[in-house]
């Protein structure tokens, strides 16, 4: 059976977020923070293997952003921190 641990992010506006406990070894956390015509927010995230990959999702997040007509985008990438489970 795999070892499994937690893994965190930690966003530079000081948000945590907590995966796990699992075996993959995800070493990034993305997050987009989309802003809507109306006024309203939207938030995106998702844990990647890379930050090659991850980096691949910011490319992505333009298209998208131009489809769906956000208004404006924030779009981070922060190393996960493991530990024990």
């Amino acid at each position: 059976m795999a070892r499994k641990y937690l893994l965190t992010a930690t966003m530079l506006d000081g948000y945590q977020k907590t995966i796990g406990p699992t075996a993959t070894r995800f070493t990034h956390y993305w997050r987009i923070v989309a802003k809507l015509e109306n006024g309203k927010t939207e938030v995106f995230w998702g844990h990647t293997k890379s930050l090659a990959e991850a980096n691949r999702k910011r490319a992505a997040t333009r298209e998208a952003a131009r489809q769906r007509g956000w208004k404006d985008f924030a779009f981070e990438v922060v190393e996960l921190v493991r530990t024990e489970a």
